[in-house]
């Protein structure tokens, strides 16, 4: 239970540095950032101690555990007025996605596709910066829909950057190779 509340995709890892002097509300955001909920039914929300609500667990740790799926409502609609990732699913995917980032973290960042950065499995607010210049600004309104923006629109778009990036790349490369093909076709 406690690991697919902790290690699934969406759940952000954190450092020790980045929370030594954060605000409440930054405190907040942080234990919402860093946890996932598994969907249950009654039976097996109450034979988990009702942790399948890991992020209002982190957010309310002082609150009982039976008051967890009546708060989950108000902060799921917080998450959708913000703009925030709320990161849940069953509990096979949970499960299944915390074996897969516990297996990756296992392994040096050399053996892997993607560095623990910007891999979906490890996520860190890293991943949205180019430079010095972070991508993610601060939350504001679409001028087109009118709609809030804010992390998970971030991550959205950091996804598409990330997948056309990639795509580039792979371009450049054939680009590369068929050019070497036709400069040693051209030597024979």
């Amino acid at each position: 239970m406690i690991f697919c509340g902790h290690f699934p995709d969406g759940a952000e890892k954190f450092t020790v540095g980045q929370f030594e002097s954060e605000t409440r509300a930054e405190w907040y955001l942080r234990q919402m950032l860093g946890s996932a909920n598994f969907e249950a039914g009654k039976v097996m929300a109450f034979m988990s101690g009702n942790l399948c609500y890991q992020i209002e667990h982190h957010m309310f740790p002082d609150l009982p555990s039976n008051r967890y799926e009546e708060i989950s409502e108000k902060v799921h609609a917080l998450c959708e007025k913000y703009d925030l990732p709320y990161t849940t699913g069953s509990l096979g995917k949970q499960y299944l996605l915390a074996l897969r980032t516990i297996h990756k973290l296992s392994l040096p960042d050399s053996w892997l596709r993607a560095t623990s950065d910007d891999a979906p499995e490890t996520s860190s607010e890293r991943k949205f910066r180019t430079g010095d210049a972070p991508v993610v600004h601060a939350l504001r309104i679409d001028p087109l829909t009118g709609k809030r923006r804010g992390l998970r629109s971030a991550i959205a778009e950091a996804r598409v950057s990330l997948r056309n990036a990639k795509k580039e790349a792979k371009r450049q490369a054939k680009v590369q190779r068929d050019r070497v093909k036709s400069i040693t076709a051209s030597e024979t």
